[in-house]
């Protein structure tokens, strides 16, 4: 009797042992903690705890997702999508679901409801929140600009230009990736991000099956550059595709900031004209007196195709290094530079920076 009670202890204890995890779920961006840093976490709790045969050392434990399924250790999130009041002290209650999923109760079975106590009110680097989708938009072929709602008119509270990490469960496997949101610093009840998809992506057909109402988790804030209003005399952002969305927010905080007379140069690349993200936005800022915007296309080849307003902020091809040369020469005063984009045109940029004259400490890699 004694060797099977601790047959089954041993199989309790291997059971709360916490799951390494795969590579898919580091988002590769050095996020601290990283998802690895968080399970070593884990494991020396767990160990503690195993050693000294008191479970109750595991009650600390935050778990690392809000789960995508039912399950009777763990709450889930659940968006309120009706709410009437049937009695003048009752209510039905409608909670939507993912798509056209289902809840799969046996007739009779109940639930537990739990206050927000299970995934968290607020923002962490360490633990998942649940945000519902409010609206999604596809703004190019293969971009979308998905909003998500806050409670109330609360805020995010990230610093412009930090980014956020997506959960996302394809073919059960766990996947994350960072991305930063695009809205002000100070929007209220929302935040928006720029999402582009690839063919073979598993984030890809994970964000693509989404509709508005769904819920996608996400934890953070994460980011090393911190911007504070006249901190710099110019700063010039060289961005790629996706890569504009840090800068995004940053011109919002300096254009939205009367007292902010920071000058911004600012350098979008992309393939075609019609490939552009957010042209209203981008045409908006440069009107202010600080901002210039310009745009480097590498597959068109013809001033004439393009509306008059681009035609003399354009350059067709590459951003090269003649050309980040004219740029630091052009600034009005002695410019900080961002970059953000794919690894090799984060690395090119680098390179051409320190070639123009800047020293390692004048730009920021994001």
């Amino acid at each position: 009797m004694d060797e099977r009670k601790e047959e089954d202890d041993e199989e309790a204890w291997l059971q709360l042992r916490p799951v390494e995890p795969l590579p898919s779920q580091c988002c590769g961006s050095g996020c601290s903690p990283c998802v690895f840093d968080l399970y070593h976490r884990d494991l020396a709790r767990w160990e503690a705890a195993r050693a000294s045969k008191d479970r109750s050392l595991l009650r600390g434990k935050e778990s690392q997702s809000c789960p995508s399924k039912l399950s009777p250790e763990t709450f889930l999130a659940f968006h309120i999508s009706a709410m009437d009041r049937i009695t003048k002290d009752t209510y039905r209650v409608q909670f939507a679901l993912p798509g056209n999923s289902q809840l799969n109760l046996r007739p009779g079975q109940h639930l537990i409801l739990r206050y927000t106590q299970s995934c968290p009110s607020k923002l962490s680097p360490e633990t998942f929140l649940a945000f519902h989708i409010s609206a999604m938009d596809r703004i190019t072929k293969d971009t979308y600009r998905v909003q998500f709602a806050l409670p109330g008119n609360s805020q995010l509270n990230l610093r412009p230009g930090q980014h956020l990490i997506l959960r996302g469960i394809v073919d059960d496997l766990e996947i994350q990736r960072a991305y930063t949101p695009i809205s002000p610093a100070n929007a209220e009840g929302y935040f928006e991000v720029l999402i582009k998809c690839y063919q073979t992506g598993l984030m890809s057909r994970y964000v693509e099956s989404w509709r508005a109402g769904d819920t996608a988790f996400w934890r953070g804030p994460f980011g090393g550059f911190s911007y504070k209003p006249n901190q710099y005399g110019e700063l010039l952002m060289l961005a790629s595709g996706t890569g504009l969305a840090p800068m995004v927010p940053i011109l919002h905080s300096i254009t939205d900031n009367a007292d902010d007379e920071t000058f911004v140069t600012l350098v979008s690349c992309f393939k075609t004209f019609e490939g552009i993200y957010l042209k209203t936005f981008l045409q908006e800022q440069a009107r202010f007196w600080n901002v210039r915007t310009f745009f480097v296309l590498s597959q068109e080849n013809s001033l004439e195709q393009l509306p008059w307003s681009y035609r003399e902020k354009t350059w067709f091809g590459r951003l090269t290094q003649d050309l980040i040369e004219e740029l630091v020469r052009s600034c009005r005063r002695e410019p900080f530079a961002l970059v953000c984009g794919s690894a090799e045109f984060t690395k090119d940029m680098a390179r051409y920076l320190l070639h123009a004259g800047l020293a390692e400490d004048s730009y920021f890699l994001f």
